[in-house]
């Protein structure tokens, strides 16, 4: 089983950057990508990014392209992801997860294992 821990959430004005972290734990091979997601109130659970266990490789969901960044450091099990650019509607509860064995995508069904979620509120 995997554990993840989120940080790096805050209060920023629009336009601001943040870098969120998820630093992974337990069985550290016991998947197959890290994912981030985020979901503001009322809303569903929505997809940003993910990156490979085993290359590294990053992927987005294609609408969050462009200001939002996802890598890792391997010798830290921490995966991040860096928001640009900030907007009032990026405001949510960001999450990290972790996918089986059997595979991923960007849709939160697809993983198993969940960090608490770290908060962004962007408002000026």
């Amino acid at each position: 089983q995997v554990q993840l821990h989120e940080s790096g959430g805050g209060v920023v004005q629009p336009g601001s950057s943040l870098k969120l972290s998820c630093v992974i734990s337990g069985t550290t091979s016991d998947y197959s990508a890290i994912g981030w997601f985020r979901q503001a109130p009322g809303k569903e659970r929505e997809g940003i990014a993910a990156i490979t266990r085993r290359d590294g490789h990053p992927y987005y969901e294609t609408s969050m392209k462009g200001r939002f960044t996802i890598s890792r450091d391997t010798a830290k099990n921490t995966v991040y992801l860096q928001l640009d650019n900030l907007k009032p509607e990026d405001t949510a509860v960001y999450y990290c997860a972790a996918a089986p064995l059997t595979g991923w995508g960007l849709r939160s069904f697809e993983y198993d294992d969940w960090g608490q979620g770290t908060q962004v509120t962007v408002s000026s």
